[in-house]
């Protein structure tokens, strides 16, 4: 519908994957696994003075089958590994990972037997953010950049896969 003597131009053209990307990165559903002060952060980036819901990332789900983002944040023990693993496989596809805080991404100043040296040995990672804890501002940077890579349809679980099944 147009005004009268004026042409209509109410239609565009593009790819349909396209469109689930951009839909996908405006509206991701994040499962929070946090285990020690980093968790505190994270909490902290959802509360009003952050809002990280006008990314788009408001509702926590603590299913990981209504879940595509996993927020790691904390220490995670040799113990607790194969559960995150276990969170990990049951996330639908697609699906992307924040690594959040030194413990999560390197195992921080635990360098001892009991403790993972990074969660990245175990589940892909698509955005780390450093710091001991990280603040608010580094999350939310994190998590535009997760939003960008589900906008053009990067993910790194798919390159994980593929790779282990490729030396499998």
């Amino acid at each position: 519908m147009g005004l009268s003597g004026q042409k209509s131009f109410d239609f565009a053209t593009t790819r349909l994957d396209s469109i689930i990307n951009y839909c996908r990165g405006a509206s991701l559903w994040p499962m929070p696994f946090g285990v020690a002060c980093c968790a505190i952060e994270m909490m902290a980036s959802y509360m009003p003075k952050y809002d990280s819901s006008r990314f788009g990332a408001e509702v926590l789900k603590f299913s990981p089958r209504q879940s595509d983002l996993l927020i790691v944040s904390g220490r995670i023990s040799l113990k607790m590994m194969p559960v995150l693993t276990r969170i990990w496989e049951q996330m639908p596809e697609p699906k992307w990972c924040m690594s959040m805080g030194a413990c999560a991404s390197s195992g921080g100043v635990f360098d001892t037997y009991a403790l993972v040296q990074g969660i990245d040995q175990f589940i892909p990672v698509d955005a780390y953010i450093p710091g001991c804890p990280p603040r608010p501002e580094a999350f939310i940077d994190a998590l535009m950049m997760i939003q960008e890579k589900a906008r053009n349809g990067i993910q790194r679980s798919r390159d994980f896969t593929s790779a282990a099944g490729a030396g499998a």
